[in-house]
């Protein structure tokens, strides 16, 4: 899963992303002009496996992923005559946003519109890709029309089926809403992913506050299917992510900070994508996996090994809070809570999985 952290020019996007990454990359209120993409992997924080390791103590304890890429800043304008180059194949190739918006006010760092308003430069990014969005779709129509008439289309009943579907999205673009808010089935998704509609992928709003936070809500409204508002104070943040982790906690105390935000980005990031987490516990290793939602049993077993999947037998499955309740793996079969499963079963976020498989 790769996110890519955006926002206007000196809106604290990289700030933010030192925070969730534990990078310590330079910051600057001069763009270099150059397309740089910054990229770290990031554990997602997870109490679960945290317990499961205390009750295994595993030579080796793995957490689910996420990467974030820091993307060069966007601007008005950038989608008058739709992307193109590196920064469209930068935000493309993203399974979802996080949107820095900048609420912090420092003299030294000066805001590319002079004022704070969060809601104006929200606005701005919004529409540069509703725009960009609207003229990619309307590109496509313009094709596809022009090879019905033509007589060069392969399969009709697909081309017409997707020219339905999109004049449905032009049709909603033209309101001014992303396309995230649209209810598109699996089947409507298939031949969108190839088009790079920003407006359609998940975001995360970082209200990046400085010293004193607030409740983002108080500020901006962004009702919105697929998206998430939550308050960042970056830049503390940031040195709290340079710290020892003894340190943290007194440096987090003193700024009245009860949690890390950045943990909250990460989990809240995480959960946007309609992702869930399934283990594999032992004495060798404990370790969350990354399936989307409605993954069956042979498909979570992919995400271990191919060969899993390949030679998928049945799926021996406990919850994390049974065990957890319960005390242990003898506890749970005595109760009746160890189960069996086949290819059929749909795996369920906490679950406690081991495959047998014959390849």
């Amino acid at each position: 899963m790769k996110l890519g952290i955006i926002g206007l020019p000196n809106s604290g996007k990289t700030t933010v992303f030192n925070a969730l990454t534990g990078s310590n990359l330079e910051t600057s209120a001069v763009s270099s002009g150059k397309l740089e993409v910054h990229t770290a992997v990031v554990n997602v924080p997870d109490a679960r496996v945290d317990k499961l390791s205390g009750m295994y103590t595993p030579k080796k304890t793995t957490y689910a992923t996420v990467v974030y890429n820091d993307v060069a800043g966007v601007d008005k304008g950038i989608g008058n005559e739709g992307m193109s180059g590196q920064l469209r194949n930068a935000l493309s190739n993203l399974d979802g946003l996080i949107h820095v918006i900048r609420v912090f006010e420092d003299n030294t760092v000066p805001h590319p519109y002079e004022t704070i308003d969060p809601a104006r430069d929200l606005e701005i990014v919004d529409s540069e890709f509703l725009l960009s969005d609207l003229i990619t779709v309307e590109r496509r129509l313009e094709r596809l029309n022009e090879d019905l008439k033509k007589g060069k289309t392969g399969d009709k009943r697909a081309i017409t089926e997707e020219i339905e579907l999109l004049t449905r999205l032009k049709a909603h673009l033209e309101t001014e809403k992303p396309l995230r808010d649209l209810d598109l089935t699996e089947h409507e998704m298939k031949p969108l992913r190839g088009y790079g509609l920003l407006s359609l992928k998940p975001v995360v709003i970082v209200l990046n506050f400085g010293e004193k936070s607030r409740n983002p809500a108080e500020l901006i409204s962004y009702p919105h299917k697929n998206s998430v508002l939550l308050g960042l104070q970056g830049k503390i943040e940031a040195e709290i992510a340079q710290l020892p982790a003894e340190d943290r906690v007194m440096f987090m105390e003193e700024y009245g900070i009860s949690e890390s935000g950045a943990a909250r980005a990460i989990q809240a990031s995480y959960e946007l994508m309609h992702i869930m987490t399934f283990f594999t516990v032992g004495p060798d290793e404990v370790r969350a996996w990354s399936v989307d939602r409605g993954a069956t049993a042979p498909e979570a077993a992919g995400a271990i090994h191919s060969d899993l999947q390949r030679g998928f037998i049945r799926a021996e499955v406990f919850t994390y809070d049974d065990l957890v309740t319960l005390g242990g793996t003898h506890e749970i079969k005595a109760k009746g809570k160890f189960r069996l499963e086949g290819k059929e079963y749909i795996v369920q976020d906490g679950d406690i999985l081991n495959i047998r498989f014959n390849v």
